[in-house]
């Protein structure tokens, strides 16, 4: 298991973009497992590393050069940990950073919800009080997450999300874990991946997402190439699928048997607890290149708040009656 290592303790300076305070957060590898190149380590694996940027004010999610460099990151790694340096319960920062990436690098704005909530979503458990009238979200309970993408029953479904930090968990729940799509399909047969790019999953929206002019469910694939051709994006949520074909029933198996026995213990995953994402902290992720999980939460009073956003075509879509 690869945990994220503390920040200020095993960090360097990216040299990715010489102009913004860029940083590579990495998760511990043993010295056997990295190369030295200069005066950097690199695994010899895919890197586990999230970068991580500052926001020193509210107003740094207008700066062009921060803009830019949240944009940069989102394309190249689709994965970005943002630390504020002020406090923002309101997530107005958050706000005005996607206005700034629809208005000047061609982001969609975010998506509803629901039928009742806007653009962002409180991840808090509750017993009581729930976001959608009579309907208890998942986010909403102390529960673990298996693995899964956000939005998969939406057409056309978020390629980003974001979390961000009100109240970590002060128990040590709640654990996020990501796992990168291109490095989980090279565990799955060329028969699957084939499968699984193929429309016969049949994909149910949750009630507690039910929108005014939602359909109850889509029919579509799990897999898809990117612009390279590289089959390395996915959408995913198991509770919510039903495979339509024998070979579709085969393909999800399997995927399914992989990821139960990766779960959180793998070299292939990278596990931010609550040291890693404290109050003030977000982090954005491409919702089709990395698979999240989350464990059970321990604290009551943790309390996320959640933005999806640039909903773009996933392809061999099709919406049925």
């Amino acid at each position: 298991m690869h945990r994220l290592a503390r920040p200020l303790h095993n960090s360097y300076q990216a040299p990715i973009s010489p102009q913004g305070p860029f940083r590579l957060i990495r998760s511990s590898l043993p010295a056997s497992a990295c190369l030295r190149h200069g005066a950097h380590s690199f695994s010899t694996k895919a890197p586990m590393m999230v970068p991580c940027l500052e926001a020193p004010t509210l107003n740094s999610a207008r700066q062009t050069d921060h803009v830019r460099e949240v944009s940069e990151r989102l394309n190249q790694s689709g994965i970005l940990k943002i630390s504020l340096g002020f406090s923002d319960n309101d997530c107005k920062y958050l706000e005005m950073l996607l206005l700034s990436l629809h208005q000047h690098h061609g982001h969609q704005l975010p998506i509803t919800h629901s039928a009742s909530r806007g653009w962002f979503w409180d991840i808090r458990p509750s017993t009581t009080s729930f976001q959608t009238a009579n309907c208890q979200a998942r986010s909403e309970t102390m529960k673990q997450f298996p693995w899964h993408t956000d939005c998969s029953f939406e057409d056309p479904p978020p390629r980003y999300f974001a979390l961000q930090v009100l109240q970590p968990d002060r128990y040590g729940g709640g654990t996020l874990s990501i796992l990168s799509v291109e490095r989980l399909i090279k565990l799955l047969s060329p028969q699957s991946r084939a499968a699984l790019m193929c429309p016969e999953y049949r994909i149910t929206t949750p009630p507690e997402f039910v929108k005014d002019s939602t359909p109850q469910y889509i029919v579509g694939n799990l897999l898809m190439a990117d612009k390279g051709g590289r089959e390395g994006v996915m959408r995913f949520r198991g509770d919510i699928l039903e495979p339509l074909t024998e070979r579709s029933v085969q393909a999800l198996n399997e995927l399914k048997q992989v990821l139960d026995g990766i779960g959180g213990q793998s070299d292939l995953t990278v596990n931010l607890t609550s040291d890693d994402l404290p109050e003030k902290s977000i982090i954005l992720i491409d919702n089709r290149r990395w698979l999240h999980s989350r464990t059970d939460v321990k604290d009551p009073e943790r309390h996320l708040r959640r933005v999806r956003w640039d909903a773009v075509p996933f392809q061999s879509v099709f919406n049925e009656s």
